[in-house]
């Protein structure tokens, strides 16, 4: 897991979105453990009341589930409600890549062509 001190967010939150992504790509499966809130505090060297409170930001998501004295274990996902949450963060990345785009001064045509170039390169790996 990687933190960036200096980014501007939240360690707790950083660690929460990281945790997502791996249960929403499947990397993390229903009934799964997450690390125990000590271990993962220590290995990323930071407070264990900051790891509890990204375990907590999860748990309210509905992610997660607290078991008294195991930890915390991943929720079965509900697969339209992951490609929904799928669907919402492509679409805030393109709304970036649209207000950087308009920054950059890119018309629409050229925004459009940027995009398909980066399909097929991904289609040829």
């Amino acid at each position: 897991m990687k933190l960036l001190q200096n980014s501007g967010v939240p360690i707790y939150h950083q660690i929460a979105e990281q945790l997502k992504a791996d249960i929403m790509a499947g990397k993390l499966k229903e009934g799964e453990y997450l690390p125990s809130i000590r271990g993962l505090a220590k290995e990323l060297k930071i407070s264990v009341i900051t790891t509890m409170k990204a375990y907590e930001q999860l748990e309210a998501e509905g992610l997660v589930t607290a078991a008294q004295g195991k930890g915390f274990y991943v929720n079965a996902q509900d697969c339209e409600m992951l490609r929904e949450q799928h669907l919402r963060r492509v679409e805030e990345f393109l709304l970036s890549a649209i207000q950087a785009a308009e920054i950059a001064g890119m018309k629409d045509d050229e925004l459009m062509e940027t995009l398909g170039t980066l399909l097929s390169m991904k289609d040829g790996q």
